[in-house]
């Protein structure tokens, strides 16, 4: 008698979990397509930035000031490059500034250049969405014909370069040691896209060069709400302030404060720059163990 009830109750329960799934993959008219098996929390969008601990000067008992070149086509850096096109809900990392400054407002780009021409990476110049936008063009001169006279005459054409050929941005930071913590820190203070710089005359590229800087304590909202890809788990969601903070990226110092403030390619060869900048890395490093051992 036990074992018929027993029974009894087996199919009662299995019969009940087929019907719940079935039922779970009917989808009620009055709803919209899911695209995914579940729904994402709304709380995602709407993130906010882990806040800095308050610092006092009193406590920096070391700082040095690094600028770093993020290459985005490095495999570990793909995240910051893909989507090429927002997809997924995702957009490339390029795709979230332009869009904030152009169509948000919600970034401040500042001017790469002094009012001397020469670099500047200060903040201390804001400068225009239009301005920031026009960083990403260059000028040809091409030979037309007038459409009233019909002759030949040179004008200029603008060109828009794709965001999808900046394939670098520039890192500038702060290693610091912190004495009441007894902690060594890293704390990025701006980031600015670097550009090709093409020559209107023979369509080819010089060199690069810095569009514009942005404030990064500023632009942490925007990036804390931006997703990214991570490559091990679809439900652990990232976004671009995690890759930050958790300095899950690759990079190579491209300069360090000096008295004569010029960066490592400026007395450097190319590939002698690249071991330069692995022992000024070293440097660091030992720093803060010469730190503990003070």
């Amino acid at each position: 008698m036990y074992s018929k009830r027993l029974i009894l109750s087996a199919c009662f329960f299995l019969a009940y979990g087929i019907s719940n799934e079935l039922n779970a993959q009917v989808l009620d008219p009055s709803e919209s397509p899911l695209d995914g098996v579940y729904t994402k929390s709304l709380d995602n969008p709407n993130r906010k930035p882990i806040p800095y601990t308050p610092l006092r000067e009193a406590d920096i008992m070391w700082s040095k000031r690094i600028w770093r070149d993020v290459d985005m086509r490095e495999k570990i850096n793909h995240a910051f490059y893909y989507p090429e096109k927002p997809d997924q809900g995702r957009k490339s990392f390029m795709f979230v500034i332009m869009e904030a400054i152009n169509e948000k407002g919600s970034i401040q780009p500042y001017s790469a250049k002094g009012e001397d021409g020469g670099p500047n990476d200060m903040f201390n110049i804001p400068i225009t969405p239009e301005e920031a936008q026009k960083q990403f063009a260059y000028t040809t001169v091409e030979a037309i014909e007038d459409e009233i006279t019909g002759e030949i005459i040179d004008k200029e054409v603008e060109n828009a370069i794709p965001l999808s050929e900046v394939t670098k941005f520039r890192i500038k930071e702060e290693v610091f040691f912190d004495k009441q913590r007894s902690v060594m820190e890293t704390r990025i203070l701006g980031i600015a896209p670097v550009v090709p710089f093409i020559n209107g005359a023979t369509g080819e590229v010089e060199s690069y060069q810095e569009a514009f800087w942005i404030y990064f304590p500023e632009a942490r909202r925007v990036f804390s709400q931006s997703e990214v890809y991570n490559r091990h788990n679809d439900v652990h969601r990232l976004t671009y302030d995690d890759l930050f903070w958790k300095r899950m990226f690759s990079s190579y110092v491209v300069k360090e404060t000096n008295v004569y403030n010029r960066k490592v390619e400026d007395y450097k060869a190319p590939m002698d720059a690249l071991l330069e900048a692995e022992q000024i890395e070293e440097k660091i490093f030992h720093r803060e163990h010469d730190l503990w051992s003070y």
